[in-house]
């Protein structure tokens, strides 16, 4: 089992924060977005690791990561990282990650327990967040619908009613080697600028509206998504308790 962390974006809507360093780098609760995601990866026991990166490569470094870069990061979007790492997807069941994310070690463990080709978590508690973070939490919002399954009817659209919401994509995915050659024969048949363009609920709206099975599997515990400066003030005074824990220090003893 291997990890992805897709973090060859900048994240311009942090302004200044991202000057100097990619949007994995913005520190919330004391350290970088990157290291809590890390810590909650391996705390699930995953221990290979790919990072991709792009914006400012050379600041993102972690302890035995793998590295693989989307040069053109500046041009394309979240999709086109996916594929850089598709020596990973094809070799090996992979959890895929956001990188500008914050969760706890249950969620992936979650996802390691199942075993369909395509596997995302969706956040059921999500309009408290928004609430938060929004003056119209459906303004930011995007559709979400599963059937009585549990597999994805509906992901990515502008929903009109919070009916239409059952949850938020929360920026991960568990990836067989077939789920990924799925992905691939679908992505084969569209036109590179298309591919170029993508996100990632683009991707799964697209797979879903072909007839492709996408598994979904709710989540009701801690999970937050930083787009701008805003949103680190508002998780510093109000979510340090979503924070995943700091680790212990070298050498202390746990009790």
């Amino acid at each position: 089992m291997r990890a992805i962390v897709l973090a060859a974006g900048r994240g311009s809507r942090l302004g200044s924060l991202t000057e100097d360093v990619p949007k994995c780098m913005v520190r919330l609760g004391g350290r970088t977005l990157l290291d809590g995601q890390l810590q909650s990866i391996r705390q699930a026991g995953v221990r290979e690791i790919g990072i991709v990166r792009g914006y400012k490569a050379e600041r993102i470094q972690a302890e035995n990561a793998v590295y693989f870069v989307n040069e053109d990061w500046n041009t394309t979007n979240m999709l086109v990282s996916l594929i850089r790492a598709q020596s990973w997807l094809e070799a090996d069941r992979c959890f895929v990650s956001y990188s500008d994310i914050v969760y706890r070690s249950d969620v992936v463990e979650a996802l390691l327990e199942r075993d369909e080709p395509i596997v995302i978590p969706y956040n059921v508690n999500w309009l408290p967040l928004w609430q938060d973070r929004f003056a119209d939490p459906l303004s930011d919002a995007e559709t979400f619908r599963t059937d009585a399954q549990g597999y994805v009817t509906e992901i990515g659209g502008k929903p009109e009613s919070a009916e239409q919401v059952q949850g938020q994509f929360m920026g991960m995915l568990m990836l067989s080697p077939d789920g990924w050659r799925t992905i691939r024969h679908f992505i084969g048949q569209l036109e590179e600028a298309a591919v170029r363009r993508m996100d990632m609920t683009g991707l799964l709206s697209g797979l879903v509206q072909s007839g492709v099975p996408v598994r979904a599997i709710p989540y009701e515990g801690p999970w937050l998504e930083v787009d701008s400066e805003s949103d680190l003030q508002l998780y510093e005074k109000h979510y340090s308790h979503v924070l995943p824990d700091q680790p212990e220090p070298e050498g202390r003893v746990m009790r």
